[in-house]
């Protein structure tokens, strides 16, 4: 039998909330027509942003969001995004699909969005094609509250106050799409581009430079290395392909094999952090320097019929344990781990919610994130689990992962994911300094593992009541059907 051990009274820090972030990118569907339909639309809307989507987003109470890209981010030049729309310039997004965007989405409905969405923005820059000026500029045009060229154009593009930019990115994979530089190169354009992005008045911006890709190790040595002291976060990417880059599998259709890959994939992460760590912790033993996972996810073949270059996929209960296995491994490394933001929020890759003209869904990734959103800001308390190990191609992978946390009221919240396809998992845990007066829960599964929410059956997958825990004092026994995400919620 599984096991494990709550110790509701061991504080390991607090789970930062921002490591239930989001990504949007200009790529797809994701900005134009998913989240922005233009004030002229048939689709109810605010400033242009529909109001279904962003209700539902609403919900998740987001934290921070990250924008333009990604691949994009290098190769946008902001000055096209702001000013009246009919005189924006046009552009070929060269990088996802091909087509012409007309700049009707920039920085004042992104700032708007995030507005309405009460989250913080996070502003990656361009780095890859762009200059120090264009940077410098941009960040003076939002958040200089004072006389010059770019706070004047602003004020008459009718934003008079600046606005709180706390987050930028200098820079995009400037391993690969971003430039394909060395790390030695882009660590000394990183040093001289941040040079200039620069705090002004009371706003006072988190600097985060581009990281390695997957388990590129040197990428972080060099980096930590060198811009050490002018940095306050690095990030990394990476995502779970079942059949590679390449050939990454279909988002539905796929068999039991591909599976326990995915599962396997996704516990990868965990090596990943640990080793990525162990570099940062010799140049940063305090921990300043956030780790942030700004990409991260399950990636797949683009559903059939559909344009390559826009990355539209489906979304099963696969990518729901997918999401919880990821969340828990990010929730118990928040010493390290201080943002991370899934890709991507709508229609692109693992997305929250999915649309077709005005019809809206919402997908089984989705609703492990507004199941797990107890654990944003709350105190991560130690969980130690003894469990049961899986196996695919000589690689063996926990069949149950968790993490636990406890709210400002005392509420304790366990979440737990279990990745057989086949078996159920019977996990006995202890809860060390809690009676358990009032435990509750909810789950996240279905019967065949590519169930998925469709435009025609929109909640064949969506959380339900759980009740499968016997309790006894301090102890509770709980079965975890297969394929499933649970929450267990206990208070005095």
């Amino acid at each position: 039998m599984n096991k494990g051990i709550v110790n509701v009274d061991i504080s390991k820090g607090i789970i930062d909330k921002n490591i239930y972030g989001q990504f949007a990118e200009h790529l797809g569907r994701c900005i134009y027509e998913g989240l922005w339909v233009g004030e002229d639309s048939d689709i109810p809307n605010t400033n242009g942003i529909r109001n279904d989507v962003l209700q539902a987003l609403k919900d998740l109470s987001i934290p921070v969001l990250r924008w333009p890209g990604g691949c994009f981010a290098d190769e946008y030049h902001w000055k096209d995004g702001v000013g009246p729309r009919a005189d924006r310039k046009r552009m070929v997004n060269t990088h996802w699909g091909g087509l012409v965007e007309n700049n009707h989405f920039g920085t004042h409905e992104f700032m708007k969005l995030c507005e309405l969405l009460e989250t913080e923005p996070y502003i990656n820059g361009n780095v890859g094609s762009g200059s120090v000026q264009e940077m410098s500029e941009w960040v003076e045009y939002m958040t200089f509250d004072g006389e010059s060229p770019m706070a004047n154009w602003r004020k008459a593009n009718g934003q008079e106050k600046p606005w709180k930019v706390k987050y930028f990115g200098v820079g995009n994979e400037n391993w690969g799409c971003g430039g394909h530089m060395r790390p030695e190169y882009y660590a000394d354009l990183y040093r001289r581009f941040q040079t200039y992005v620069r705090h002004y008045g009371d706003n006072r911006i988190f600097k985060i430079a581009g990281g390695a890709n997957v388990d590129d190790y040197n990428w972080t040595e060099v980096m930590m290395r060198e811009s050490t002291h002018l940095m306050d976060g690095l990030s990394l990417h990476y995502y779970v392909h079942p059949g590679g880059f390449w050939a990454k599998g279909d988002a539905v259709r796929f068999d039991e094999q591909e599976w326990r890959v995915s599962m396997q994939k996704a516990y990868h992460i965990e090596e990943l952090i640990n080793k990525h760590s162990t570099i940062m912790d010799k140049y940063d033993p305090d921990k300043r320097i956030a780790m942030i996972v700004d990409e991260w996810g399950a990636w797949y073949d683009v559903e059939p019929g559909t344009n390559p270059g826009f990355l539209y996929q489906q979304n099963t209960v696969r990518d729901a344990v997918i999401a919880g296995i990821s969340l828990n491994i990010f929730n118990n490394h928040n010493d390290r781990i201080k943002m991370a933001n899934i890709a991507q929020m709508v229609n692109v890759i693992q997305a929250m919610v999915l649309t077709e003209g005005d019809q809206m869904i919402l997908t089984p990734t989705y609703h492990v994130f507004k199941m797990f959103k107890v654990h944003q800001n709350a105190e991560r308390i130690a969980l130690d689990l003894d469990v049961n190990k899986l196996e695919i191609d000589g690689n063996q992978y926990p069949q149950v992962n968790g993490s636990a946390s406890k709210q400002q009221d005392g509420t304790v919240n366990i979440s737990l994911t279990n990745a057989d396809i086949d078996n159920e998992a019977v996990i006995q845990l202890e809860l060390r300094g809690l009676t358990v007066a009032n435990l509750s829960g909810e789950i996240i599964t279905s019967s065949k593992m590519n169930d998925r929410n469709t435009f025609d059956n929109p909640n064949k997958v969506q959380p339900l009541p759980f009740k499968q825990f016997n309790r006894s004092g301090e102890s509770v026994q709980v079965t975890l059907p297969p394929m499933s995400v649970v929450m267990l919620t206990a208070k005095d």
